[in-house]
């Protein structure tokens, strides 16, 4: 008869030990894995042991009142893990070579096998195992002599991390069973030939996203063999949008293939009348990038044990993925000077940017809301949680998100620039990551706004999200997190008001459709640009959107009431004004029009302030100031142009030559005032790419970059860069001079 016997794993901070004790009796620990052969019942134990003698002349960590091991944090560090457990004194003639041991383990690991094909990740440049959680995927295991399931005992073990713990999800040990239960951890053999079986394992679709150490357990009489440490069978585990069990499961197969393996994608920029693009590349699947990815959540500090819910990884990430308190991955830089560093609009792509971390460990300089997002999305994708890039045109950056950008104006009508705070962004570029939210009600999982954007803190760091989209579009903000300050990017109003010499406020205008006119994205399987205001905010002036944002107010945005002020607006005559389409070093127009509906005759003094202004609205500097008297006819329309040259503004232009109108009209006869405000973006010539030769793989081909320079005078100082993920790695061409 056999006796029953119980392994135990004694897990230290230094190393995993495991010990064989036989005898009738169980330990009180309870048992945690049966299984086994001739109905012997094995069990698996855990609890922690004081370390031994050798384990205290080693380096210990620093003692910590609070918990019994340190933090595991580090998916790159690792614990030693024995290769022979004895269970005692192990007699001389012991040979363990005369037991079942472990010849050789195959991962089925190259793009064209089976895991990497069913998993979808064969385009990762990555030589080792790369699969989804929730999914089987095969190894095959080669023995010194055929396996024999009566008499034979051996696991599998999965390790994370330098303190692995099975209540934890950082130890997994795995017995070969008869079935595989769906988004389970198991594992059951499928074939066997000769010295060889070959497993089907599957693992649990809520476990740890990393890269995790495989281990082969064998029980012999006299102690456990253990294969040795082996970096070649080391197995990444990612999240699985094609699984039903996953938090980040998505059912689309189109939409799978844009936001999980696309690692090309268009980022919009300029301003709502004059929409830019330019094609970015994230590169998730280069080489390293993996890598690169998973030690940004090292860097955050993120509990390995956290690192299986896309809740906390979005959260986390968005802090680090600036540089702002954390020394995270991107140094951003509005000041137009990027001394010892990369322009923002110079970038290509995630890959440099991230590679450039992952080596140094400090800050790339220097990036700006579309690079912080196009890296985002280069995380997300990578880790394999579905992502897409937001462009929100006219966004607001509300410095203390009361619904209302306030843009005060002095006696003259003009925009006092010492007492405006808030800035209206040309665009601003963010982040949608698709996921459930179980921390929230029914209703309100799917995308959800991410944003690594360093503007404001949020619980005492610069991040932003994940908020739920669906949550923002009816008013929910007091679903976490950072809800108030997306609800508030995309519906403020913006208020003009000046100070009468008594002290009272004299609102002149407010404009409630000029926040969030236009939120897109790219297209699925297209270039094309895809509006989705609609997800976002309900139809201006709409039954629904009123009261969404009462609902907003309710659950605490600060709305200002405008009763305090008075508000009485000039409203039998408008003004409005055109600029128009403006090429670079060309000369161009801006056309104010006046609609005079009433019976009177009117004058007005009108003031046009053109500013050079960074896209997020601040300005750099003035560099067009026109004043004029105009006539308004009764029940006439009229309207007058105002002459931009090149000369004005080329000396002061930024890298996005933006520029932002004001124009403001007061009435003489009334003493009221009329306000408007544009930006506008300098049309740049493009650049042309031409193909030579025929596109045929493994084979050299020619590329031609043509740029046609509009100025007058030679430009110096050159640079072009060029990429394309997974045909060339960035280059960069310097020229001195260029000519017309």
């Amino acid at each position: 008869m056999v006796t029953a016997r119980t392994i135990c794993i004694e897990v230290s901070p230094w190393k995993l030990q495991f010990r064989m004790t036989t005898g009738p009796g169980l330990s009180p620990w309870g048992v945690c894995i049966l299984g086994g052969a001739q109905q012997e019942k094995w069990s698996l134990q855990a609890r922690m042991s004081e370390p031994t003698s050798t384990d205290k002349e080693k380096k210990k960590p620093p003692l910590n009142g609070r918990r019994a091991l340190p933090s595991n944090n580090s998916n790159a560090e690792e614990n030693e893990v024995p290769e022979m457990d004895a269970f005692g004194l192990i007699p001389r003639g012991f040979n363990p070579k005369d037991y079942l041991h472990v010849v050789d383990i195959h991962m089925f690991k190259e793009p064209y096998e089976i895991n990497k094909q069913q998993h979808h990740t064969d385009k990762y440049y990555n030589p080792k195992l790369i699969v989804r959680r929730g999914q089987p995927f095969q190894i095959q295991i080669d023995f010194n002599r055929p396996y024999k399931p009566e008499t034979d005992q051996f696991w599998l073990e999965y390790l994370i991390g330098r303190y692995p713990q099975p209540n934890k999800g950082t130890y997994i040990p795995i017995l070969v069973g008869d079935v595989l239960k769906p988004g389970e951890w198991g594992a059951k053999i499928i074939h066997k030939e000769n010295n060889s079986i070959r497993l089907s394992v599957m693992s649990s679709a809520t476990c740890i996203v990393g890269k995790f150490r495989l281990y082969v357990a064998i029980w012999t009489p006299f102690g456990i063999i253990r294969t040795h440490r082996n970096s070649a069978t080391d197995t990444y585990i990612l999240f699985n949008p094609w699984c039903q069990q996953d938090a980040v499961y998505l059912d689309d197969e189109k939409e799978r293939e844009e936001y999980v393996l696309n690692d090309v994608g268009i980022v919009f920029h300029g301003d709502i009348d004059e929409i830019k693009l330019r094609s970015w590349s994230y590169g998730q699947f280069e080489e390293n990038i993996l890598d690169a990815c998973l030690f940004l959540m090292d860097k955050a500090e993120l509990e390995l044990s956290g690192r299986g819910n896309p809740i906390k990884i979005c959260r986390v990430a968005s802090a680090v993925i600036n540089s702002r308190d954390d020394n995270g991955v991107i140094a951003g830089s509005w000041d137009n000077t990027y001394t010892y560093g990369v322009a923002p609009s110079a970038w290509t792509g995630s890959v440099d940017i991230l590679l450039e971390y992952y080596s140094s460990k400090q800050p790339v300089r220097y990036g700006q809301c579309w690079v912080f997002a196009g890296v985002f999305n280069t995380f997300l994708r990578c880790l394999g949680i579905p992502a897409r890039l937001i462009t929100n045109y006219s966004s607001a950056h509300d410095n203390n998100a009361n619904l209302q950008l306030d843009f005060f104006l002095d006696d003259e009508g003009q925009v006092d620039a010492k007492l405006t705070k808030d800035s209206i962004w040309n665009y601003h570029c963010w982040n949608e990551a698709w996921m459930t939210r179980p921390d929230l009600p029914v209703g309100f999982g799917g995308w959800q706004a991410v944003d690594g954007t360093p503007q404001e803190t949020s619980d005492g760091m610069y991040r932003c999200g994940p908020a739920s989209v669906q949550a923002i579009k009816h008013g929910h903000v007091c679903f976490q997190f950072d809800a108030p300050f997306v609800f508030a990017e995309v519906n403020s109003d913006v208020v003009y008001s000046r100070r009468e010499k008594n002290g009272a406020q004299i609102i002149e205008k407010i404009d409630t459709t000029h926040i969030g006119k236009l939120i897109v994205t790219k297209g699925v399987g297209t270039d094309e640009m895809v509006e989705i205001t609609e997800e976002y905010k309900f139809q201006e002036g709409s039954e629904e959107e009123r009261l969404a944002l009462e609902t907003a107010v309710m659950y605490g945005v600060k709305k200002q009431s405008t009763q305090d002020a008075m508000y009485q607006p000039q409203k039998d005559v408008e003004m409005d004004f055109q600029v128009q389409k403006a090429v670079l070093g060309s000369d161009f127009k801006v056309t104010i029009t006046f609609r005079n509906k009433s019976r009177n005759s009117y004058t007005a003094t009108t003031y046009l302030s053109g500013n050079i202004v960074f896209y997020t609205g601040v300005t750099k500097n003035e560099f067009k100031k026109h004043s004029f008297t105009v006539k308004l006819e009764p029940l006439m329309s009229s309207a007058f142009d105002v002459i931009i040259t090149s000369s004005e503004y080329l000396s002061d232009l930024l890298d996005q030559a933006s520029f932002h109108f004001f124009v403001t009209a007061r009435i003489n006869e009334t003493g009221k005032i009329l306000a408007a405000q544009k930006a506008t973006v300098l049309e740049i010539p493009s650049l042309r790419i031409k193909t030579q030769g025929e596109m045929v793989a493994d084979k050299e081909m020619s590329v031609i970059v043509e740029f046609t320079n509009p100025l007058k005078k030679t430009l110096e100082d050159v640079t072009l860069r060029l990429e394309g993920p997974g045909v060339l790695k960035t280059m960069k061409k310097e020229f001195r001079s260029h000519h017309v």
